[in-house]
């Protein structure tokens, strides 16, 4: 009978996509995928240990799963991933739970892994993180209308305060022919809204094209037929070209959204961080942004609490923020990561000011959430069905403004029934906290 393998996939949709590959190789291999920890026989956890707080996470889900080894029918835990990657076989040391490990350059020998960890024996592979093919099959994991996109991996910016290149890699593009055959396949299997991914989606095409490429790629993906909605996430505002304007100003089925981490705005702490922008740059490309394609939603992230950032530098950041009103925000403080450069840098941050200036950010930015969420009242937005809440008794969904996973919802009524992936016209009518109530237009 075929090995039974559970999946947790955590951290980022870059991540999720290397589970799905995963998923792939087993089931190609007659291993049988099951959806219930309970009913698995061996149990994948693919980790994220960007900062700290992931790092938890994952060790709160080993120990979680580990729980079934002696109270149900697992008979073995494999982890893979950051995790294994950071620490290697730390893991066998301080979790003797965990039977096999995998590093981010060896998730193609998850099978060995697996039958590995049913017949109780160790295994570990830690094949060099940049040797990982790109491409290949997945099993998609997301709802059929929409799916993540990778055209690239790993990272060559070298932050001061990321771990990214040592857990993924140099930056590498894959060829935009395996980029479109893979879009166009997912289209067949009825995918409308592709997410395009990489650490960082601004620099596609330069490695292997020595070209910026991403207006082009784009292009061409938008001639594909069955994709209505390509939605830009992790571009890096220094590469945020005029080209790139254009083709999500003129092109249809570009959604007027775009994410593009900051970090910072005070030149000082940019430069500390290793960040290739300054307020000047970050000023510019936000004001092309507004100016050539009204109604773009502007998605970014910022640091606080960085080594040396003082009172000032967080006011200036601030005060940045109120202005500007980025419509979308995710504010993080600073997690101290070994092996990085700003982990020895001086003047650490406390804790307690850490958290003072992140949750004084995050009311500044409720408050800019639901002054931007007011200027829909009364519009009519295209919005793709995701589902039907039972509470609420109501479909809900999302429109241009909101990424999967990360931004708000939209919960709407019909006198019909509305299926899954379903694009429709809804008027909004009222607010709730940080999503949008509306009915269908008939």
């Amino acid at each position: 009978m075929a090995i039974k393998v559970g999946f947790v996939s955590l951290g980022c949709p870059k991540n999720q996509i290397n589970t799905e590959k995963m998923i792939s190789l087993l089931v190609n291999n007659g291993y049988e995928i099951v959806a219930e920890d309970v009913d698995a026989q061996v149990i994948v956890i693919n980790t994220c240990a960007f900062v700290e707080s992931a790092k938890q996470e994952a060790i709160e889900n080993i120990l979680d799963i580990a729980w079934l080894k002696d109270n149900h029918t697992l008979k073995g835990i494999v982890v893979t991933g950051c995790l294994p990657e950071r620490v290697r076989e730390e893991i066998f040391t301080e979790m003797p739970e965990v039977d096999c490990i995998l590093g981010t350059g060896s998730y193609n020998d998850i099978c060995e892994a697996v039958e590995a960890a049913y017949n109780k024996k160790r295994y570990k592979s830690f094949k060099p993180v940049d040797s990982i093919e790109l491409g290949g099959e997945r099993v998609i994991t997301t709802p059929d209308y929409f799916a993540y996109l990778q055209i690239a991996e790993g990272c060559d910016n070298c932050c001061s305060y990321c771990v990214i290149p040592q857990i993924r890699g140099r930056f590498r593009s894959r060829q935009m022919s395996e980029v479109l055959e893979e879009a166009r396949q997912l289209a067949e299997l009825g995918v409308k809204e592709l997410c395009l991914v990489a650490q960082d989606t601004t620099r596609y095409g330069e490695d292997i094209y020595g070209t910026y490429a991403l207006d082009s790629l784009i292009t061409e993906i938008s001639e594909i037929k069955g994709i209505e909605w390509i939605r830009l996430l992790y571009c890096y505002p220094d590469r945020i070209t005029d080209s790139l304007i254009d083709v999500i100003a003129q092109n249809d089925k570009v959604v007027k959204y775009i994410d593009m981490p900051i970090q910072h705005i005070s030149d000082r702490i940019l430069g500390a961080m290793n960040r290739r922008d300054t307020r000047k740059s970050i000023d510019a490309v936000i004001k092309k942004l507004r100016e050539r394609v009204p109604g773009i939603v502007l998605r970014s992230t910022v640091i606080v609490g960085f080594p040396g950032e003082t009172k000032e530098d967080f006011n200036q950041l601030r005060e940045y923020l109120k202005a500007v009103k980025f419509e979308r925000l995710g504010v993080f403080t600073y997690s101290r990561e070994e092996n990085t450069p700003a982990y020895d840098m001086p003047d650490q941050v406390s804790e307690t000011t850490k958290r003072n200036r992140f949750e004084a950010l995050m009311a500044d930015q409720r408050r800019n959430h639901n002054e931007f969420n007011k200027s829909f009242l009364g519009k009519t937005l295209k919005v793709i069905c995701e589902g039907y809440d039972t509470v609420s008794e109501s479909f809900y969904g999302r429109s241009y403004a909101d990424a999967p996973d990360i931004d708000g919802k939209i919960y709407f009524s019909s006198h019909r029934r509305i299926r899954d992936g379903e694009f429709v016209e809804v008027k909004i009518t009222e607010l709730l906290d940080y999503d949008l109530v509306g009915r269908v237009s008939e």
